[in-house]
C-alpha cells in the first residue's frame, strides 16, 4: 500500500498553502488523475476543472487554472473528462473544460467516454451548471477544435449556461490560452478572499522554477530550467539509417546527449525538438519577396536578420488560413479562392496537401514584400517524437526513431521540416534544441508482472523499444507481445537484431510480424491480431495492457476495429457489449494510444 506524504500542521504554511500542497502530493502519489487541488477553505466556492488531453498540453493548462483559481478564492478539482462520474456535472455549479482535438474532430482518448455519455439520449439535464470551454487544435485540420465545439454545443443543449464564449487555440497555444483564461475570472465571479491576494494583485502561493511567480519579499536562487520555453541545446551523438538497401523509406535512429541539462524522462514520454527550416526553402522564399535576408525584423521583441527569422521562427510549410484568405482576395479568380467556402473544406484540405507558403505565394501576380508577408506566417512550433529508449538502459541519453519525410509534388522536391532537420542539418548546427514532454499516462504497467500487448508498425516501434528496454533493465517478469510491421522484411525490419535477440531469450514472449509488400496480398498488424484472436483475448482476460503507437488516420482506427472484432468473436460479446468492453479497457487505463 502506497503511503502519501502530507504537510504537518506545524509546517510554516498557511492553511490554504498546506491544503494545496497536500492535494498536490496526493496527486503525485495517485495512479489516477485525481483531484489536483482540494478545497482551500470551508468558505471557498467549488470550481470543477475538466481536461481532455492527448499529449499533456490541455492537462497542464487545467492545472494552471486550478492553481490560479485557488489564489482567487475557489476550491478547484481537476479531473480528466472520462472521470465524469466522479465529477458529477449534474450537481456542479461552475466548470471549466479544456480539451484538445484528436484526429478528425474527435475527442482525445481520455475524453471519449465522457463524450459518449454527454451525447447519449440518457444524458442528464444540466440547468444548474455554468460552463466555459477552451479548445486546443491545429488550423491545418478541417475540423479545428472540433471536440471542444461538440462539448460546448452539447452542454448548451442540455440546459447549461455558458459563462464565456468558447476559446480556440492553434498549435502555438500559450498566448491565446493565457488571454482566454485571464478574461475568464471576471465571468466566473464568486470565490472568496483566502489570503492569496496582496495589495490588490494576485501572487503565486509558491515560487516557480527559475524564480517565476515570486511573491513580494520572496527570494530564491535562480534555477536554470530547460523546457519548451527554454529548450536544451543537446549534442547529437548518433544518426544511423535503420533501413537496408531496397527500402522505399528513410527511418533514422538518433542518439542525443542530455548530460548537464537536468532533463529527466520516463519511458512513454516524448521529446520536443525545435526544428529549423531548410536553407534552400528559405532562399527561395527570400527570392519570392525580393529580399536579401539581411533586412532587420522584430521577432519576440528582439531584432534579427530576416533570414534568421525565416529559418528559426516562422513556419514555411503550412500556410495559415489568414494567408490563404489574403491570397484569395488578391486573386479572386484563382482555384484557391473557389475553395475558401465552408462547403468545400475537404477539397481545400486535399488541395493544400503537399503545398507550402511558397506555392500559395506563386498564385498571385502582386508580389508580397517581406513586411507584408511576415504577419501572415504561423510560428514554427516544436515537433514531438516518441522516445525510443529507457533512461535505465542509456543513462544521460535519449533516443529517437524518426522517418525522414522527402517527396516531390507540384514540380518541386519537398522535405519534412523537423525530420530532415535532424537527418541533414543537426550535425552541422552542432546541437539540437530539445525538451521533455511527459506522456501523462502512456507508460508500461506499474506492476512488472502485468502482461503487455504492443502494436507498433513502422516508427510506431519507438516507445515499445523503450518499454522493453525498461522491463529488461528492471527485471520485470510480465509477458511481452509485440506486433510489428512495415513494407519489406529484408529492408524495413527496424531494430531486428535487438528484437530477435529478445525473442530468442524468451524475454519477448511473442513477436508477430506483418510485412505488407512481401506477398501478393498485403498483410498488416491488424490482420495478425485477428489471426491470433483467441490468444490475444486470453491475454486481455489475464489482465494484459494493450498499447498502440503510430499513424492515427488509418492504422490506429484499423487496430481499434480489430480489437472490437476480437472482443466479439473470441470474447463472445455482442457488438454493444464489445464496445462497452473496449471502453472499459480505456477507462481502466489498460488500452492506451500514442498516435499521430
Amino acid at each position: 500500500m502506497n503511503t502519501v506524504p502530507f504537510i504537518p500542521e506545524t509546517a510554516p504554511f498557511t492553511p490554504e498553502q498546506r491544503a494545496w500542497l497536500n492535494g498536490f502530493l496526493a496527486g503525485l502519489h495517485s495512479s489516477a488523475p485525481a483531484e489536483a487541488a482540494p478545497a482551500a477553505s470551508k468558505n471557498s466556492e467549488p470550481l470543477l476543472i475538466l481536461f481532455g488531453s492527448q499529449t499533456g498540453s490541455a492537462e497542464g493548462l487545467a492545472k494552471k487554472v486550478a492553481k490560479e483559481s485557488l489564489q482567487r478564492g475557489f476550491a478547484p478539482r481537476v479531473l480528466a473528462l472520462n472521470d465524469y462520474e466522479t465529477a458529477n456535472l449534474a450537481a456542479a455549479n461552475k466548470t471549466v473544460i479544456i480539451s484538445s482535438t484528436w484526429g478528425d474532430g474527435e475527442p482525445p482518448d481520455n475524453a471519449v467516454n465522457f463524450w459518449n455519455w454527454l451525447n447519449a439520449e440518457t444524458a442528464p439535464r444540466l440547468e444548474n451548471l455554468q460552463f466555459a470551454v477552451l479548445g486546443l487544435g491545429d488550423k491545418n485540420y478541417s475540423d479545428f477544435c472540433g471536440a471542444s465545439k461538440k462539448f460546448d454545443a452539447r452542454l448548451e443543449a442540455l440546459g447549461a449556461k455558458r459563462l464565456a464564449p468558447r476559446g480556440e487555440c492553434d498549435v502555438d497555444y500559450e498566448t491565446a490560452a493565457k488571454n482566454w483564461i485571464d478574461g475568464l475570472w471576471e465571468k466566473l465571479g464568486g470565490g472568496s478572499t483566502n489570503g492569496a491576494q496582496t495589495n490588490g494583485h494576485h501572487t503565486s502561493l509558491f515560487p516557480l522554477p527559475g524564480g517565476e511567480g515570486q511573491g513580494e519579499g520572496e527570494a530564491s536562487p535562480a534555477v536554470l530550467v530547460y523546457d519548451k520555453a527554454n529548450p536544451f541545446p543537446a549534442r547529437l551523438l548518433k544518426n544511423v539509417l535503420l533501413n537496408q538497401p531496397g527500402s522505399g523509406k528513410e527511418v533514422r535512429h538518433f542518439e542525443i546527449a542530455l548530460g548537464g541539462s537536468g532533463l529527466i524522462y520516463e519511458v512513454g514520454d516524448s521529446l520536443g525538438v525545435i526544428p529549423e527550416n531548410c536553407p534552400a526553402l528559405v532562399d527561395a522564399l527570400l527570392a519570392a519577396v525580393n529580399a536579401t535576408g539581411d533586412e532587420p525584423v522584430v521577432v519576440d521583441n528582439s531584432v534579427r536578420p530576416l533570414r534568421a527569422a525565416l529559418t528559426k521562427n516562422f513556419d514555411l510549410a503550412k500556410p495559415a488560413s489568414e494567408l490563404l484568405a489574403e491570397i484569395a482576395s488578391r486573386t479572386p479568380d484563382s482555384e484557391l479562392a473557389a475553395l475558401l467556402v465552408p462547403e468545400r473544406a475537404e477539397d481545400l484540405k486535399k488541395w493544400l496537401r503537399g503545398r507550402d507558403v511558397l506555392d500559395v505565394l506563386a498564385l498571385t501576380q502582386k508580389q508580397f514584400t517581406f513586411a507584408e508577408l511576415l504577419p501572415f506566417l504561423r510560428r514554427l512550433t516544436p515537433r514531438l517524437y516518441s522516445i525510443s529508449s529507457s533512461p535505465k538502459a542509456h543513462p544521460g541519453e535519449v533516443h529517437l526513431t524518426v522517418g525522414a519525410v522527402r517527396y516531390e509534388t507540384n514540380g518541386r522536391k519537398r522535405k519534412g521540416v523537423a525530420s530532415t532537420f535532424l537527418a541533414d542539418l543537426a550535425d552541422k548546427a552542432g546541437f539540437v534544441k530539445v525538451f521533455v514532454q511527459p506522456s501523462h499516462g502512456f507508460k508500461p504497467p506499474a506492476n512488472g508482472d502485468t502482461p503487455m500487448i504492443m502494436v507498433g508498425p513502422g516508427t510506431g516501434i519507438a516507445p515499445f523499444r523503450a518499454f522493453l528496454e525498461e522491463r529488461a533493465a528492471t527485471g520485470a517478469k510480465g509477458k511481452n507481445w509485440l506486433f510489428f510491421g512495415d513494407q519489406k522484411r529484408a529492408a524495413d525490419f527496424l531494430y531486428e537484431e535487438q528484437l530477435t535477440a529478445w525473442q530468442k531469450s524468451g524475454f519477448l514472449t511473442r513477436l508477430d510480424l506483418a510485412f505488407s509488400r512481401d506477398q501478393a496480398e498485403k498483410i498488416y498488424v491488424q490482420d495478425r491480431m485477428i489471426e491470433n484472436a483467441a490468444e490475444l483475448w486470453a491475454w486481455l482476460e489475464a489482465g494484459a495492457h494493450f498499447y498502440v503507437c503510430g499513424d492515427a488516420s488509418r492504422m490506429a482506427k484499423d487496430v481499434d476495429a480489430a480489437l472490437h472484432k476480437i472482443t466479439e468473436t473470441a470474447g463472445g460479446k455482442s457488438a454493444n457489449e464489445a464496445k462497452a468492453c473496449v471502453a472499459k479497457l480505456k477507462s481502466d487505463k489498460r488500452y492506451q494510444r500514442d498516435v499521430y
